[in-house]
């Protein structure tokens, strides 16, 4: 990152930095468990045994064949609403396992 001397605002220092050390898909995945998480909810989050990120599919290990069946016929909607809250298109696919 080169010195300026001008102030800049911090939203756009930090673009910058998180650009630079090459850890946006890093800080996208973290981003995507914990709003996955959050968006599901207890009841979901309750049969939930893990959660995690490869490539850009968000993969969530269900406990419960009944709430595997639920969640994998609403996979597209789960996918839409966890990329409006990320604001950004960070998972093209969801996996229920």
């Amino acid at each position: 990152m080169s010195l300026n001397r001008n102030p800049q605002p911090l939203g756009s220092v930090l673009e910058s930095l998180v650009q630079e050390l090459g850890i946006k898909q890093k800080l996208d995945e973290v981003r995507a468990i914990e709003a996955w998480a959050d968006l599901a909810g207890a009841s979901i989050n309750g049969v939930t045994d893990a959660a995690w990120v490869r490539g850009n599919k968000l993969y969530v290990k269900i406990i419960s064949s009944t709430w595997r069946q639920e969640l994998h016929m609403q996979r597209r909607d789960w996918r839409d609403r966890l990329n409006l809250r990320l604001g950004s298109p960070v998972i093209s696919e969801i996996v229920f396992r």
